[in-house]
């Protein structure tokens, strides 16, 4: 998978995995994980899939109908992945959290949903829940962030709160942050990502 690794100043921080948004790139969360996290090392991923010549991670039917087959086939490309490049670039593969907004954010929660060992902790940004009718991992040392729009025309209210709750069932301490915004990634809620990264990872 195309993908950027920079490595931080600080080896015991989290490494930060990105997820780009629909026609985004690895390039684009550079800035934000370098906001929440400043001495992390960041991988940043490129998905593999292409909508019209948009990147995604995984393929969807329609807008908000996910191809949930090639969802679970893309879950575990990256899974492979991040074992891959945690070899790769000398990466502690049990500490890593991840960033996700929309598409990525998808694609993080799909990684939570399948793996109990994916990520030490997640931050989704306007995430839908990945798979319905699906049992969950132990989630029960990890804690997740979702930042979400009341106004997001893309992502229902009801889909953050279904994922919290999922979530929560699995045992995740899980922090649903709400902005009087729609889909966009607004700096209040980039702001309140670090401080919930902050108190759980500093």
């Amino acid at each position: 998978m195309k993908h950027i690794f920079k490595q931080g100043s600080d080896v015991s921080a989290p490494t930060l995995v990105l997820f780009h948004g629909t026609g985004g790139t690895e390039e684009d969360l550079m800035p934000i994980g370098q906001m929440i996290s400043p001495s992390s090392s960041i991988l940043s991923v490129r998905g593999n899939v292409l909508e019209n010549g948009m990147p995604r991670f995984f393929r969807r039917l329609a807008e908000g109908v996910f191809d949930e087959v090639d969802l679970v086939n893309r879950t575990q490309e990256v899974y492979a992945f991040l074992d891959e490049a945690s070899e790769k670039y000398g990466i502690d593969r049990r500490n890593m959290v991840a960033i996700g907004y929309s598409n990525g954010a998808n694609i993080a929660g799909s990684l939570l949903f399948h793996y109990e060992d994916a990520f030490k902790g997640a931050i989704l940004h306007h995430p839908m829940v990945p798979l319905r009718n699906k049992e969950l991992p132990d989630l029960s040392c990890i804690p997740v962030f979702i930042g979400a729009g009341r106004n997001d025309m893309m992502c229902p209210a009801q889909e953050s709160e279904d994922l919290k709750a999922l979530l929560v069932g699995a045992g995740s301490v899980t922090d649903l942050h709400w902005e009087n915004n729609g889909h966009q990634l607004s700096r209040t809620e980039i702001d309140a990502a670090g401080e919930w990264f902050s108190k759980h990872f500093s």
